[in-house]
């Protein structure tokens, strides 16, 4: 069961988590866009009950306490998240009226009661926001409730509920999507609950003092480092977000037709009242025409008005792009391009190579300096594409580049491409037109059919199956396999181009590395055009790549 002090408990501490986690849930800001800071408006909004609270003693029964918390709150919201969050409450403290002390049945009564008000108080609900998180994690709680749960087995079911309700968000709203980032009020809610989660649990109450500790923790999974309202300016109706508090006169009427006129001068509407004061938010062109009406209902107090479009401009130049150790930069999704790329190489060449056929990316690495799944994760999320098809070209690439998937923002489809030749040979067999699925299959039997050359070096002495290799040998690879071992560069290559031809095959290119002259490529290039067919076309690039003296794809 939940005493009156639990709760008391637990409301505190779910106020200094959203206190400790502000400015990452300010980061989020999106929707509204935008409507001040979501975080610092919860964390102010949530302080405000939390004063109130801790003047309580241990013995109040859990109304009392829900009562307290939901009128401070009221008075205390700041921005609409602050005003819906102190609804939640509001139909929280509804749920445990006239309680001594809450169960499981009680908390999700609560929990259905402040999601009504909320949903009510709104007069056009939109989903994918805080209310959708609420929604969410009190059906789920109903549906999990037995007689035998117990309070502690309820709370973690609303908070399993509304994580997943919240990552769901950007799917719901597409001004999210667009950002990359999940609802910051259904963020903010998450964290206030977490918090209660943390006494009901029957561990001390988070410590405001936590922070820091908090914000290192934000930075891995929220980005703080990014500003979401500056990324992306949503549709600005209207200029000015206007708030105020109407002391109730006596005779004042009802609020609703306060908020009926609201409506016709402006959005983001919400109206909630108690016995005392009106609590008022509305995004509007003229705040003077909205405060002239909510004189008719009392004395006004607590008003703030604050220009939109000048904060969108200021949290521009906020803004702080963070770059990865190779020097990408995030990029949100932009829902009109459906298509992307990032590919592994080394060398000028070959990375121009890739660039040219429509690479946005490129990490550089490949097979003495295998690249991170951290830089290819950055690299995909530089590409702001809905796809982003990855090309490892490397066999020990290929299971980064896997990791790196399960942690995108967006879908990550990994080709495990083992060879340069193979990942330019999938790039040629792209097409803008087909789905995902169709190129996944098409690049991947292209690059099934391009045969890999490569010539390199022996770094040291060694055995290796069945060869007794010598350091500085050159080392002829076939499809990644060793083929046989040379001392002359030219006829390496020419052997090995040859043993890759095939009946059908009718085209093979050279790509020379650093450590060969544009003389020695080029009467590589001649010894080898004059060894195979003549229906046979060769072409020679530079490439530029380390360790592989040729690398050489024949198709």
């Amino acid at each position: 069961m939940i005493t009156g002090q639990l709760l008391r408990d637990a409301f505190i501490s779910g106020a200094n988590n959203i206190g400790n986690h502000r400015r990452a849930v300010d980061a989020l800001n999106v929707f509204p866009v935008p409507d001040g800071d979501t975080g610092t408006n919860m964390s102010m909004s949530a302080s405000n009950a939390k004063r109130e609270l801790t003047r309580l003693g241990d013995e109040e029964p859990v109304s009392r306490v829900a009562d307290v918390c939901a009128a401070a709150l009221l008075r205390g919201a700041r921005g609409n998240s602050g005003v819906i969050l102190s609804l939640l409450f509001r139909g929280f403290s509804k749920g445990l009226k006239g309680q001594t002390a809450a169960d499981a049945e009680h908390l999700v009564l609560a929990l259905e009661e402040g999601v009504k008000s909320a949903y009510k108080a709104v007069m056009k609900p939109t989903e994918g926001t805080i209310l959708t998180v609420a929604r969410r994690a009190a059906e789920q709680a109903r549906a999990a409730l037995t007689k035998e749960m117990s309070t502690m087995q309820l709370w973690q079911v609303v908070l399993d509920a509304g994580n997943e309700a919240l990552a769901q968000t950007p799917e719901q709203l597409p001004v999210l999507k667009k950002a990359g980032v999940v609802d910051a009020g259904g963020q903010g809610l998450m964290f206030i609950f977490e918090g209660m989660g943390v006494v009901f649990a029957g561990k001390q109450p988070v410590d405001i003092a936590q922070e820091r500790a908090a914000a290192a923790a934000d930075s891995e999974s929220i980005h703080p480092d990014r500003n979401a309202a500056g990324e992306y300016e949503g549709e600005i109706t209207f200029t000015y977000c206007t708030e105020f508090i109407v002391l109730k006169k006596d005779d004042c009427g009802d609020p609703q037709t306060l908020r009926a006129y609201l409506e016709t001068i402006g959005d983001c509407v919400v109206v909630v009242d108690d016995e005392e004061i009106i609590k008022t938010h509305v995004h509007t062109d003229n705040p003077g025409n909205a405060l002239q009406k909510a004189l008719e209902f009392g004395m006004l107090t607590n008003m703030k008005i604050e220009n939109m479009r000048e904060q969108y401009e200021n949290q521009k130049k906020k803004i702080v792009q963070p770059v990865s150790s190779q020097g990408f930069q995030y990029a949100v999704v932009d829902p009109s391009r459906e298509y992307g790329f990032v590919a592994v190489a080394a060398g000028a060449g070959v990375q121009q190579l890739f660039s040219d056929l429509g690479v946005d990316h490129v990490v550089s690495g490949g097979q003495t300096m295998n690249p991170s799944t951290d830089d290819i994760l950055s690299a995909v999320h530089a590409t702001p594409a809905k796809t982003v098809f990855v090309l490892p070209n490397n066999k020990n690439i290929i299971m980064a580049a896997e990791q790196a998937a399960k942690l995108a923002d967006r879908k990550m489809v990994v080709l495990q491409t083992r060879t340069v030749p193979q990942g330019l040979a999938a790039m040629l067999a792209f097409d803008a037109d087909a789905n995902a699925a169709a190129n996944q299959i098409a690049m991947q039997k292209a690059f099934d059919r391009v045969g890999t050359g490569q010539v390199t070096f022996a770094a040291r002495d060694s055995d290796f199956d069945g060869y007794k290799i010598k350091e500085g040998e050159l080392l002829a690879l076939e499809n990644g396999k060793l083929s046989f071992i040379e001392h002359d560069l030219t006829r390496a290559v020419v052997k090995l181009s040859r043993s890759l031809l095939r009946k059908d095959s009718s085209f093979v290119t050279l790509l020379y590395g650093e450590g060969v002259s544009q003389e020695a490529a080029n009467a590589v290039y001649e010894a080898v055009s004059a060894k195979l067919p003549e229906d046979v076309e060769v072409a020679l690039i530079n490439g530029g790549q380390p360790v592989y003296y040729f690398m050489i794809s024949v198709e």
